[in-house]
């Protein structure tokens, strides 16, 4: 990626998408219908990948082609300069390949202008935020680097965040950057922007408004007041399909574009975002992008977490110990689409009135079969620590206060530790991360029985804790985790579970 020299399989491209070859592009690509040096930025998004790219960054890109020029993007990432090396030297331009089946669209966007590397000049990125033309700061981060302990709660003793803490005006962290930006902000005069978190969060509006002021107020209690009083942090739902970019993806594309795009974004045709209207100095006009906006995005996000992401981490962890690479290929196996109808139907109940789950969940299967996309299990594992509280161990908890079966639904914990025990095992041992890594790997390391296993990952991730209904959930897992280290996937999904 970045800069890299690379074999291409395809025909040699020389020439590199920019703004000043763009007009070069065949009449089947689309491009942006504004000239970029026209745009100002309203916007700073921080963490630039593929998902910000195929999603937020093109319902902004709609928006400006429309005319609304001051809401241009601009992106940092926290981590990695490989994005900005890769797209800085394209003015910011990237192709969106929409691809279902042998079908393929391709657009080139134009929304992302000043790119950031925050590690390397964290002063660039606070000048950003504090600017006053910006007026809204949009967030795809991760579950993890919201700095969570397992309880949910500001994790205060995270490396990171203490060093933010010790040096509050060098921030590292996203809760460090938005505290030191409001500060200045406040301090100056100037109103606050307002913070949208993208990322796969149960009312993640409202988690990252607590989390910040909890972090706030350890810098100074006066500054988590006045964040708890004055910004606004409108909660939202995102759902579409984003998997990595390969480099056949790249090699296609560029045949294709004629001309050589270094980071392109694949993805389905579906996209679905959900706001909630909370935006004191204004927003974009994202109806024209077919954005939803709403009084209240929880029963979206609760369908979304619980049938697609849920499903989602299912697939991928059962797809893993069953050897599949992909979503389509997992789900294309009986025993484990099987499975996921019967995981949706006690995930289904615990939602709430209002909505059709069952068109949804039609799409869902539609959307997992589409085998052009290469959406890798390894890339949904990631960080299952994270995910699995919101996407099943909730879900979980509602099915059995309404008196109604959750063996499913645990089985998809139990898949999760057999799939963490079985790398450098029956997977390579890089093949996921997660956050917990270290303590999993002990517990792994202990070969105790299921149901002793289960409650260390338990205790470990912090699932239910403090919750009567948690020993019947470590029983559920860790019979399927019994079933699953004796007879397999195979054998699992064969008893039915």
């Amino acid at each position: 990626m970045g800069g890299r020299d690379r074999r291409r399989q395809g025909p040699l491209v020389t020439r590199r998408l920019s703004n000043a070859t763009r007009e070069t592009l065949p009449d089947g690509v689309a491009r942006p219908a504004y000239d970029g040096r026209a745009v100002s930025p309203g916007i700073v998004h921080i963490g630039l990948g593929a998902f910000h790219r195929a999603h937020q960054a093109v319902a902004i890109d709609d928006c400006l082609a429309a005319g609304e020029r001051d809401w241009g993007i601009v992106a940092a990432s926290l981590r990695s300069a490989e994005t900005r090396d890769a797209l800085a030297p394209q003015d910011g331009l990237y192709t969106l390949s929409v691809r279902d089946g042998a079908a393929e669209r391709l657009r080139v966007v134009g929304s992302i202008g000043e790119i950031l590397v925050a590690p390397e000049d964290p002063a660039r990125l606070l000048a950003a935020l504090t600017r006053p033309a910006t007026r809204l700061v949009t967030l795809t981060v991760t579950e993890k680097a919201y700095l969570r302990a397992g309880d949910g709660s500001l994790d205060i003793d995270h490396a990171d965040l203490r060093a933010d803490l010790a040096q509050p005006q060098r921030p590292k962290t996203v809760l460090g950057f938005l505290a030191r930006a409001l500060a200045e902000r406040l301090s100056a005069g100037t109103p606050p922007f307002t913070v949208l978190s993208c990322d796969n969060l149960p009312e993640n509006g409202t988690t990252l408004r607590r989390l910040l002021v909890a972090y706030a107020g350890l810098v100074d209690p006066a500054l988590g007041d006045r964040i708890a009083a004055d910004v606004a942090f409108p909660c939202c739902m995102v759902d579409r399909i984003v998997p990595a970019t390969t480099e056949e993806d790249r090699d296609r594309i560029a045949s294709a574009l004629g001309l050589e795009d270094r980071w392109p974004v694949t993805t389905e045709p579906f996209s679905q975002w959900v706001v909630e209207e909370a935006f004191p100095l204004g927003r974009p006009g994202w109806e024209r992008a077919g954005v939803t906006m709403v009084d209240d995005v929880r029963p979206f996000e609760e369908m979304k977490l619980r049938l697609l992401n849920g499903a989602h981490s299912a697939i991928a962890y059962l797809g893993l110990l069953a050897g599949h690479e992909t979503v389509a290929a997992a789900f294309g196996d009986v025993g484990i689409r099987r499975f996921v109808g019967s995981l949706w139907e006690q995930a289904i109940p615990t939602l709430p009135d209002g909505l059709d789950p069952y068109v949804y969940t039609n799409e869902l299967a539609r959307r997992f079969d589409n085998t052009a996309l290469k959406h890798r299990t390894a890339q949904i594992a990631t960080d299952g620590s994270q995910k699995l509280p919101q996407r099943i161990v909730a879900p979980a908890l509602a099915a059995l206060a309404k008196g109604a079966p959750a063996d499913r639904l645990m089985t998809v914990v139990a898949a999760w530790t057999a799939a963490c025990e079985a790398r450098g095992r029956s997977l390579p041992a890089g093949h996921f991360s997660d956050p917990l890594d270290a303590r999993l790997a002990t517990i792994a390391e202990r070969g105790a029985g299921a149901a002793e296993t289960v409650a260390a990952v338990f205790d470990a991730a912090g699932f239910a804790a403090g919750r009567a209904e948690r020993p019947r959930l470590e029983a559920l897992a860790a019979e399927a985790l019994g079933l699953l280290r004796v007879r397999g996937v195979a054998g699992l999904l064969a008893e039915g579970a």
